[in-house]
């Protein structure tokens, strides 16, 4: 295994530290990181309509 390059984990971290939801993959080539790509899912909660707000369809 080749020797970490600092930068790059300073990177990782960094982009660990600021997601709150998703993925980060890394990836390797010979031994060394060649990629490091970060999704951020953003997550929305489903407020559920009241009988108010709901619409009934005639046939």
């Amino acid at each position: 295994m080749a020797k970490l390059d600092e930068s790059k984990v300073t990177h990782i971290l960094s982009t660990l530290e600021n997601l709150e939801f998703g993925s980060v993959v890394i990836t390797v080539h010979n031994g060394e990181i060649t990629q490091i790509d970060a999704t951020e899912k953003k997550r929305f909660t489903l407020q559920k309509p009241t009988s108010s707000q709901k619409q009934t369809t005639k046939k």
